[in-house]
């Protein structure tokens, strides 16, 4: 009988949350065997991903960041009905499918507490379903994440709804429970993975000649002013320049990076997958997103790194704690122009950044990690039968 996995991302910005969901479903379905599962999502592009052989999506009613938290991204409604909505569907699928296993990526309720009644509801009618949440490597500052962790109830509830609490980092790059951004009694259910980097699936290559450079800045919709710089950056004779926007750069801005774009450099909405694009490219200039990150440390390509400065510290705490260790440079905000990023690309193609003293194997710990909660043998599902341990 399939192991059944709920996957669940909030997806207020960017398809960050969505990417990294999709990875460990790929890690899970390769460690565990005979795997059917949900990613549930809230972006309509996420079904663009392709998903592992038994998977599907629930696409759930979006959300948007506010000036005062979250709104509904598109229903005409207030915030509560939108996580009524949301969290409603989300219920109705939990029970009818009934998982072995559920991992919730980042925000432990979802947005307004949506998926507190089927975390209950979970504990109640399926205890035997474990239930995770996935953190990545980086949160935010302490005082900011102590403020959200209140207010869900702190250590309490989180140990009332989560079986462990899984750390996609390398603790000696930047350990964010020894840093304060996760509460002290719920330290014993902490498992650092390494960073989710090597074993991506790879998806079909954007067709661009070789040698070139690369410059992405994931989704997009805070991505502009990278991208106006970097595509008015010179870079060194013989090489091209290819500038993906994201889809959710908004249309004047994507029209801004095209004006300023040189002669060489060719300006693109989206690819098929950045990954194959970062294996190949002399230089990569991206800004600091998790999954962004962590394909860069996948290959040997250098970077430079320029994260996001509003909303939260993370990519600035990322960035930072990575170029300590000497795996990518960063770019600060009042340095991003196009000389400065021209210079970099100009002493770094034809360099290679070695990256192999990072635990970067996260997707292959995974499973073993979920295998253990579980009681069975990771990849002793492929026959069909679970075997305790």
């Amino acid at each position: 009988m399939s192991i059944r996995i709920v996957m669940y991302s909030h997806d207020a910005v960017g398809l960050g949350h969505i990417r990294r969901n999709l990875a460990l479903a790929h890690a899970l379905t390769t460690g565990l065997g005979d795997v059917t599962g949900m990613l549930v999502a809230g972006r309509p592009e996420a079904t663009r991903f392709a998903v592992p052989r038994g998977w599907d999506w629930l696409i759930l009613p979006g959300m948007a960041h506010a000036d005062d938290g979250y709104a509904s991204r598109a229903l005409d409604i207030d915030v509560d009905a939108a996580a009524a909505v949301r969290g409603g569907a989300f219920r109705s699928a939990v029970r009818a499918f009934r998982p072995d296993l559920v991992v919730i990526d980042r925000h432990p309720l979802g947005v307004g507490g949506e998926l507190e009644r089927a975390l209950r509801t979970l504990r109640a009618e399926h205890p035997e379903c474990r239930v995770v949440l996935g953190l990545r490597d980086v949160l935010d500052a302490p005082g900011a994440t102590a403020r959200e962790w209140r207010a869900i109830g702190g250590p309490a509830a989180m140990r009332e709804f989560f079986d462990a609490i899984w750390v996609y980092g390398d603790p000696n790059v930047h350990d964010l429970a020894a840093d304060g951004e996760l509460p002290a009694g719920v330290s014993d259910l902490v498992s650092h993975t390494g960073l989710l980097a090597d074993g991506r699936v790879a998806g079909a290559a954007h067709d661009i000649e070789e040698p070139f450079v690369l410059t992405t800045v994931g989704g997009g919709s805070d991505g502009a002013e990278l991208a106006v710089a970097a595509a008015g950056a010179e870079v060194p004779r013989g090489y091209r320049h290819l500038v993906i926007t994201g889809p959710q750069m908004a249309a004047a801005d994507r029209r801004a990076v095209q004006g300023a774009a040189r002669e060489g450099t060719t300006v693109v909405r989206r690819v098929p997958d950045a990954l194959p694009l970062m294996q190949r490219a002399a230089a990569v200039v991206c800004m600091g997103g998790y999954n962004t990150i962590c394909e860069v440390l996948s290959t040997a390509t250098p970077a430079l790194v320029a994260p996001r400065m509003q909303r939260r510290a993370e990519q600035r705490i990322r960035a930072a704690a990575l170029e300590r260790v000497g795996a990518v440079e960063t770019l600060l905000p009042w340095r991003i122009d196009a000389d400065t990023i021209g210079a970099w690309f100009g002493r770094s193609v034809g360099t290679r950044v070695e990256r192999e003293s990072l635990a970067l194997d996260g997707l292959a710990r995974v499973p073993q990690l979920a295998a253990d909660l579980l009681g069975v043998a990771a990849g002793a599902a492929a026959g069909g039968e679970r075997v305790a341990v």
